[in-house]
């Protein structure tokens, strides 16, 4: 109820920016009135001057300075200083609101004193009080007032007026008792009462309803420029962090780069990575990820205070900053960064690049800084890698690779090799590993190393892997219709196959376009692909060996869920990573690690495959402990398909006679 009264009374609590709106409301009324009256008083003062000067004036000048000029002349000066006033307040000087205020009042108070005092004068002529009434409708209805004060300006003028007028016998009055030989009595007319009380009443009327629609507009302007405000912070905020985001970032940056006072040679982009975040996010949910980045994002900006931060994405920052004692910041963040680290280990990485002169594009300054960073990832005793030659060639080569993997299938650039795998009980080829190999016009003979990380970087790989099946079909083909020996071939995909394409129905419509039997085609999916994303592979898993196809689990042992890995999936042949055999003659444990791998893939019903054999020993010692199949450099390196036929035609090698 209380705030219900005070609504309609005007006196609810105002927001800054409604009362701001209030004011420039008035002021922008406040120019037509004041415009109005000092046209009038200038159009009174010319007016009353030619009126002395009449012949037939008996009054003294004396009397219109009195009755007249003294009003005229204040009013003026009063509406010229509210005009000046008011202009100035639109032109955008918005300085000194309580002064605006204040000339407000008081043009308002000599407004009306000048209406009570003319009309008073017009009254006791039997002339009408319009004076009085014009200027109550200026100032209450042109003016913006709460209730209440619109009620006590109203109420206390009227009856200021009222009670100058009662006293004065009006002279048309006076005429008609001497005509009618009555003595004329002073007071106010049942008639004159009923129309000012009507008109007081309605003037309230209106000004209440004057100041609700006001603040209705002020109250929706407000919001509207709140959400307008909120919309802006968004554009150029992040949602999570409340730091910049990259849409401001970009912006600012090209302005920096653009400026001729920017100092070039000593700005640097930074990029951040939390190493390990992942972990840290599955380990302790969402929530607590959300915290860190925060938490992490405030220590950005004060470690780099008066500098550009913004969040990339994910756990990702970039700075522009000058390069003079960056490294030492960095250093001084990763350190703040490890100290909120709980069980799981983190490590702040930063990659920096400068831009040399005449680089305008801060993406392709991002994208250096991103790649220093990626390269010390793993890296513990390394924070901080500067851009420079060394990663600049590998970056252009990075860059060739995306941008040239269609071409390189579509010339023929992208070759098979083989790598045979043999039979531990007679040496001979019982089966064939397809490696892809890039020979490039411009970068040479490119090693799977060089191009099958960054195409998985980039959502790509499915090509590569589709261009090799082909290839390994072809070469069926034709080894088929020619009548040379050909031993079932394993392709490798990557767990990017599976989400970029159908790729088991695309080995299934090779196979059949080529009439490849589907038992010379095996595949492998390395254990680490497995690990990532378990629903979705099982069930490709499951649908590779229903349709006839042998499934390898690759590198079997370099990761850390091997054996879960074998309780969930069915696999045809266990391929143990070559690790196992690298310290073979030095560590004592990796026999004994072997032999147990061999003895459980035999109680799986699978069948075992050892890489990385590269000495008689070792060969040896597997055929002893039971496993079946080998493969490494002791037979032969990886090879096009035409020289693995030249050493089998030479007695080098041997081929099954199944193949």
């Amino acid at each position: 109820m209380k705030e219900r009264i005070a609504h309609w009374l005007g006196l609810e609590q105002k927001s800054p920016y409604v009362r701001n709106y209030f004011y420039a409301t008035n002021m922008r009324a406040s120019i037509y009135m004041a415009l109005v009256v000092v046209v009038l008083e200038v159009w009174m003062i010319v007016r009353t001057t030619v009126t002395y000067f009449k012949p037939t004036n008996t009054y003294p000048l004396q009397y219109y300075l009195r009755n007249y000029y003294l009003y005229y002349f204040i009013l003026l000066a009063a509406g010229t200083l509210m005009l000046v006033f008011a202009v100035r307040f639109l032109r955008g000087k918005k300085d000194h609101p309580a002064l605006g205020r204040s000339i407000q009042w008081v043009f308002s108070f000599i407004c009306l004193y000048f209406g009570i005092m003319v009309s008073v004068n017009d009254y006791a002529k039997g002339e009408q009080i319009l004076t009085f009434l014009t200027m109550e409708l200026f100032v209450i209805c042109l003016l913006t007032w709460r209730p209440i004060v619109a009620f006590l300006i109203l109420t206390v003028s009227y009856g200021i007026y009222v009670w100058r007028i009662s006293g004065i016998v009006p002279v048309n009055v006076r005429l008609r008792a001497i005509e009618g030989g009555t003595e004329a009595a002073a007071g106010l007319t049942v008639a004159t009462k009923i129309n000012l009380f009507t008109m007081w009443l309605s003037t309230l009327m209106f000004s209440i309803s004057n100041y609700n629609k006001t603040l209705s507009q002020a109250r929706k302007d407000e919001d509207l420029e709140g959400m307008n405000a909120r919309l802006s912070e968004i554009s150029v905020k992040d949602e999570l962090t409340g730091i910049h985001n990259m849409f401001h970032f970009r912006s600012e940056a090209e302005k920096l780069l653009g400026y001729v006072t920017t100092d070039k040679g000593n700005i640097a982009f930074l990029f951040f990575d939390i190493e390990n975040f992942k972990s840290y996010n599955e380990k302790y949910g969402f929530h607590e990820g959300n915290d860190l980045l925060m938490r992490v994002a405030q220590m950005m900006e004060r470690e780099f205070e008066g500098s550009l931060v913004s969040r990339y994405s994910d756990d990702h920052f970039v700075v522009l900053t000058r390069y003079a004692a960056c490294e030492e910041h960095v250093r001084h963040l990763s350190h703040a960064v490890k100290t909120l680290q709980r069980e799981v280990h983190l490590e702040l990485k930063c990659g920096a690049y400068r831009p040399a002169d005449g680089e305008s594009d801060p993406s392709l300054a991002l994208d250096r800084a991103r790649f220093a960073c990626n390269c010390i990832k793993k890296h513990y005793d390394c924070a901080f890698r500067l851009y420079d030659k060394a990663l600049e060639d590998d970056f252009h080569r990075k860059q060739y690779i995306v941008n040239n993997i269609d071409n390189a299938i579509e010339n023929g650039y992208i070759k098979v090799f083989y790598q045979p795998v043999v039979s531990t009980q007679d040496g001979c080829i019982c089966g064939l590993e397809a490696l892809a190999r890039w020979l490039d016009p411009a970068y040479g003979l490119l090693p799977p190393g060089a191009f099958i990380g960054i195409l998985e970087e980039y959502r790509q790989i499915h090509k590569l892997d589709q261009c090799i099946i082909r290839q390994v079909c072809r070469d069926y083909r034709r080894a088929a219709d020619q009548g040379l020996p050909f031993a079932p071939v394993s392709l490798n995909f990557s767990r990017l196959d599976f989400e970029l394409c159908d790729i088991v129905d695309y080995v299934q419509t090779q196979a059949q376009a080529y009439g490849v039997p589907r038992d010379f085609l095996d595949i492998e999916i390395t254990e680490s692909a497995l690990t990532e994303q378990h629903d979705y592979l099982q069930n490709a898993v499951r649908k590779l060996r229903d349709s006839g196809y042998r499934v390898w689990l690759d590198d079997f042992g370099s990761g850390y869920s091997s054996l879960n890995v074998l309780k969930d999936y069915q696999f045809d042949v266990l391929k143990i990573d070559m690790k196992f055999l690298s310290d073979f003659g030095s560590n004592e444990k990796a026999q004994p690690i072997l032999e147990n791998i061999v003895s459980l893939t035999r109680q799986l019903n699978m069948v075992s495959l050892t890489e990385g054999v590269e000495t008689q020993e070792q060969f040896a010692f597997l055929r002893d402990i039971g496993c079946e199949r080998a493969q490494g450099y002791l037979f032969s390196k990886p090879v096009p398909i035409e020289q693995l036929r030249e050493r089998i035609r030479t007695g080098e090698l041997h081929m099954a006679k199944a193949s």
